[in-house]
């Protein structure tokens, strides 16, 4: 990593574990057959868009979702099926970060969204009671919260310049082809993770 001094680091794939495949099957069970259609790894239809941009409440997402796919559903299991994807925090992947940050400063920005949220701070809590998610970083951005999501320039633009960043010396990391390409056209160097591989597969 030479000339790296800071990581922007995401969140879904990267440190927590997700499975997008078991959302898409959890609705598939309550009989919707296209969620496909509205929302996959790296794209999403646009109140799914909205949601993580902070512009709808989960009220409103819940109600377009069920009008999209035509679900006569409660609400509670409209979302439990959207938080199926969540899994958990590798223990490896965590005691990375607690090296990682000796040596860098570090940062978390997520496409999220309050539901998303809500639960993968609980799953975090319940394996590691004595810390918070984001007292790994020296600041955690959630992009339902800044109002501006992945890839679009303005969010990385806002965490180089609260943070006084140098782009040159600052790598973005993310499982997301589309998300890299947008920090690097920010100025930012990149770094894709692709399947198979993990933080802890990288010589910092």
């Amino acid at each position: 990593m030479e000339g790296i001094k800071n990581i922007i680091f995401d969140l879904g794939g990267v440190i927590m574990n997700i499975d997008v495949k078991r959302t898409q099957k959890a609705f598939t069970e309550m009989g919707v057959k296209n969620i496909n259609d509205y929302f996959g790894h790296g794209f999403a239809a646009s109140f799914f868009k909205d949601h993580e941009a902070g512009k709808i409440s989960d009220e409103v997402f819940i109600r377009k979702i069920k009008e999209a796919v035509k679900l006569d559903t409660p609400d509670d299991q409209v979302i439990a099926a959207w938080n199926a994807l969540l899994l958990d925090f590798p223990a490896e992947r965590i005691a990375l970060l607690e090296e990682i940050r000796k040596k860098y400063r570090i940062f978390l920005f997520s496409n999220t969204n309050a539901l998303h949220r809500h639960r993968f701070m609980e799953i975090y809590r319940n394996s590691y009671p004595a810390r918070e998610l984001d007292d790994h970083f020296e600041r955690a951005y959630y992009s339902h919260i800044m109002g501006h999501r992945k890839p679009d320039k303005p969010g990385f633009e806002i965490i180089i310049r609260e943070n006084r960043l140098d782009p040159d010396q600052t790598l973005f990391v993310d499982d997301a082809f589309i998300n890299v390409a947008g920090a690097m056209e920010t100025g930012l160097k990149g770094l894709y993770l692709p399947s198979g591989m993990t933080i802890n597969d990288i010589r910092w």
